[in-house]
């Protein structure tokens, strides 16, 4: 297998590209497949969901559910951990790696207890970046989800006198594997000198100074040297000594995060060398350093026209920290791979049914769905971002160009987003012919971040209300089993904005509304 030349482009974007019907038993990509004019999503029919009588399958609900409906497919989270588990342990063998991998969660792509909950029993370790995170890993804990040997990496501002510091420090007792990754020098006097003792990372910061940075960094990269996160080569070195000499200290991880969704498999391994190479030369003092810790994981796919490819990432990292720790005669080190967006962007999907056609003067026509793009995935509007959208049925029918719009009054609540020329076809119906046979939509790959960012269980913009999720997972005899969240009424919404809240429970300075 070569794995130095580059994969060549599959053409897919973000739906189905033309006008003519999707052909029978056509894949999408590898959990997306069009059977009898239908779209099937990991084995399941979707459209079925909101059929009364028909379950999409055995275990799953037969009653009609709601529309807009949000799908959490759990499965599939512990798929993609054992998955790139595989990749390195392929490399590892192929290229004589010494040293083994570590897969960490990267916790705030979705750190809803399910998905914690699903890492964790695929054999992930875990990453948290807040004082709200150390409540949840003590839950995790205590329920038995996290066993002893786990790692949990802790990122995120911890310095003196803050609440995470203070709660890191009461983690250490109940989990020896807490290892937190210090980003400047006021969080070592924060963690350390308490009585508790610690394994410490610290996560480097990119300069222009760094060794190789003009060959090595990928056009576009400035972002990254503008970080507010971390420290430079000289202050890492620096604080690597302070930590030795400090009692119950020691340094053990060098933390380099610099891989972003749109990179290549070479930008991304070039990108980690000069963090490889400062691994090497300070693991020749500082004998107890064996981890390193890439960060920004591997992206996951959010378009039918992914082109990343893990087994050849896995071999290329390896290579090169092979290459790079024989030049300064270090041991490889352990890597740990912090993957977010990888482990959790498939698992979920938003389905919405078309519920009008309107006219279009400036363009395509537009189909209005009945909910808010905006809202469930805000980084269309925020990033200009792209998500894989589909008809659920009706895929036999013809097509047309369309753009969709939620039914905010927002200008910005529409997709493909504003400024994309990515061409969206779907199945080419009328507003009469709605009516009488409905048209369902699915954004696939929405699982990573955009819950989070649009706020969970959560109002939201013009009020709408929160969709029903099902979360979908094994039931341990070959079926399925589900736990169904209840979308929010409208009393939900009002409660969470204050109105009519007894004065004991409103928030300091909100007046009292009376509603009759």
């Amino acid at each position: 297998m070569d794995f130095t030349q580059q994969p060549s482009s599959v053409a897919g974007g973000i739906g189905w590209q033309s006008a003519a019907p999707v052909p029978a038993g056509h894949r999408f990509n590898p959990f997306l497949e069009a059977t009898g004019g239908r779209l099937q999503a990991h084995g399941l029919d979707l459209a079925a969901f909101f059929e009364p009588g028909r379950s999409p399958a055995g275990g799953l609900p037969a009653d009609e559910m709601p529309s807009p409906l949000e799908i959490a497919f759990l499965p599939n989270i512990r798929a993609q951990v054992q998955a790139m588990d595989r990749c390195f342990r392929r490399a590892i063998d192929h290229v004589g790696y010494p040293s083994p991998f570590v897969f960490a969660f990267a916790s705030k792509a979705n750190t809803a207890e399910e998905i914690v909950r699903s890492t964790l029993a695929a054999g992930a370790h875990h990453e948290m970046s807040s004082d709200v995170d150390v409540e949840i890993v003590r839950r995790m804990i205590r329920a038995g989800f996290l066993p002893p040997d786990r790692i949990v990496l802790a990122n995120g501002f911890k310095g003196p006198g803050s609440a995470y510091a203070r709660n890191l420090l009461a983690l250490r007792d109940e989990h020896r594997r807490l290892l937190p990754i210090l980003e400047d020098g006021a969080e070592l006097g924060a963690l350390a000198g308490h009585g508790a003792d610690f394994d410490f990372g610290i996560r480097l910061k990119r300069t222009r100074d760094d060794p190789g940075a003009d060959r090595r960094w990928p056009a576009g990269r400035a972002a990254d040297r503008d970080s507010r996160f971390g420290v430079d080569a000289a202050e890492l070195t620096r604080l690597a000594v302070e930590i030795d000499r400090t009692p119950g200290s020691r340094f053990v991880l060098l933390h380099a995060m610099f891989g972003a969704p749109n990179d290549s498999v070479e930008q991304f391994v070039q990108a980690l060398e000069p963090g490889l190479d400062l691994y090497a030369r300070l693991g020749r003092s500082h004998r107890r350093l064996r981890f390193f810790d890439f960060g920004g994981g591997a992206p996951g796919r959010t378009t039918l026209d992914h082109e990343f490819d893990h087994d050849r990432f896995a071999h290329l990292l390896l290579e090169r920290a092979l290459a790079v720790c024989s030049r300064h005669g270090a041991h490889p080190p352990t890597l740990i791979g912090e993957f977010g967006r990888y482990t959790v962007s498939e698992h979920a999907a938003h389905l919405f049914r078309v519920i009008a056609v309107k006219a279009n003067e400036a363009g395509p026509r537009w189909y209005l769905v009945d909910g808010s793009i905006m809202t469930s995935f805000p980084d269309t509007w925020a990033l200009g971002e792209h998500f894989i959208c589909l008809p659920l049925n009706h895929l036999d029918r013809p097509f047309r160009r369309v753009r969709l719009g939620g039914i905010t009054c927002d200008r910005d609540d529409v997709y493909p987003p504003r400024g994309s020329a990515a061409p969206l076809f779907l199945p080419d119906l009328s507003t009469a012919e709605l009516a009488e046979t409905p048209l369902y939509l699915g954004f696939f790959s929405v699982g990573a971040y955009q819950e989070m960012l649009g706020g969970v269980r959560g109002s939201k913009h013009c009020v709408l209300p929160e969709a029903t999720e099902v979360l979908i997972d094994d039931d341990g005899r070959g079926g399925f089993r589900c736990d169904i969240l209840p979308g929010h009424t409208t009393e939900d919404v009002l409660h969470n904005l204050g109105y009519g809240l007894p004065s004991a429970e409103r928030p300091a300075g909100v007046a009292r509304v009376l509603l009759d």
